[in-house]
């Protein structure tokens, strides 16, 4: 008895891994198929961040408003994403019916799955995305710029503040015009935009919109006065605005990372730099293997080093749109608990930094 349950654990546990692979596979797709045929617009598109959500979004089949301030650089995501999923061969079908037996390959499992009361259909097609070029930091132009954006399909579903502006420094020696420039890209810019969007989802009675903010938007951080400003003011008004339009069945989501690394940390092999979403594949493996291979290649890499790859975080994006979330917290344990801390033991807390601050201005400067 003994040797037959040591022989079955094994497989056993190759079952579950199977089912759980299974599972997320299953989300997954349904996440996708969740924004089929959605309006959906993402700022600063050209961001990391910005080019994931979009790739995320568009093979979901959404109908893509893409915000950037650089129109080569969207023209490139614009040609990236055609090139990737065309529109008029783009399908991800998937059938089961009641009872039948579900066939599945995998990288990590091999059989057959029973579905039993398992019934569903997801088809999904993918758009041409819309391009508009836009400033948040100029906010005089970002009221027209809205028009234009309605003018794309005629209203929005799904809004997606991603833009972001970071300055680092001592805050005697930020000037307070840089000061009103980070205010203006990352809080007067989105919500002069979202209030532009705003009404045409209140009166269809639907709609979400997701703040990409940053865990600055919880605590502050020395040498990010005006970052963190900025980042606590957008959470207020979101925080805020979330229970406003709650009624006309709007839904408002804040997604808070620690930071979002940049591509470049990534060891590259060959023309990658060059690669629109800088990654190590090249353009024609990348068509070859599809997202599901490109994802699998940086996993490792992703697992080196500090902070959320924008492919984390734009996945979690989809997620929090799916399922509604109102705050999303994308952190380590250390972050969180410093904002635990933060609200419990502020003198603590306070403390901590100050001696993290004290012994940075200690170390003596090279050179």
């Amino acid at each position: 008895m003994g040797v037959t349950a040591v022989l079955m654990l094994p497989l056993l546990l190759l079952g579950i891994s199977g089912l759980l692979f299974i599972y997320q596979e299953v989300s997954r797709l349904w996440s996708k198929s969740v924004v089929q045929n959605k309006v959906v617009v993402i700022t600063d598109a050209i961001s990391g961040l910005g080019k994931e959500c979009a790739r995320v979004f568009h093979t979901g089949g959404a109908r893509l408003v893409l915000c950037g301030k650089n129109w080569e650089r969207l023209q490139s995501l614009y040609d990236a994403l055609i090139s990737v999923a065309d529109p008029s061969k783009s399908f991800h079908k998937l059938r089961v019916s009641k009872g039948a037996t579900l066939k599945w390959k995998g990288p990590k499992v091999y059989g057959d799955i029973p579905t039993h009361a398992l019934t569903f259909s997801l088809v999904q097609q993918t758009f041409t995305p819309k391009l508009v070029l836009l400033d948040l930091s100029d906010i005089s132009c970002v009221q027209d710029v809205a028009k234009e954006v309605l003018d794309c399909y005629g209203c929005v579903d799904i809004l997606i503040n991603n833009a972001s502006m970071k300055v680092k420094g001592p805050a005697h020696k930020i000037s307070l015009e840089l000061d009103k420039k980070i205010m203006d890209a990352n809080y007067f810019g989105p919500i002069i935009l979202t209030k532009a969007l705003l009404p045409n989802m209140i009166s269809r009675r639907t709609g979400q919109i997701v703040l990409v903010n940053n865990i600055q938007g919880k605590l502050g951080i020395p040498f990010r006065t005006a970052y963190a400003a900025s980042k606590h003011a957008a959470l207020g008004f979101f925080d805020c605005l979330r229970a406003e339009v709650e009624e006309y069945h709007v839904v408002v989501s804040t997604v808070s990372p620690t930071f979002i690394r940049s591509y470049h940390v990534d060891p590259g092999q060959g023309n990658w730099e060059a690669s629109i979403w800088k990654c190590e594949l090249s353009e024609h493996s990348w068509r070859e293997r599809g997202w599901g291979g490109l994802v699998e290649e940086r996993v490792f890499f992703r697992k080196l080093t500090y902070g959320a790859h924008p492919v984390d975080v734009a996945e979690e994006v989809m997620r929090t749109v799916r399922r509604k979330k109102q705050e999303v917290f994308l952190a380590n344990p250390i972050p969180k608990a410093a904002v635990y801390v933060r609200t419990l033991f502020p003198e603590l807390f306070f403390a901590v930094v100050a001696c993290g601050v004290k012994e940075k201005l200690s170390v003596p400067e090279e050179g």
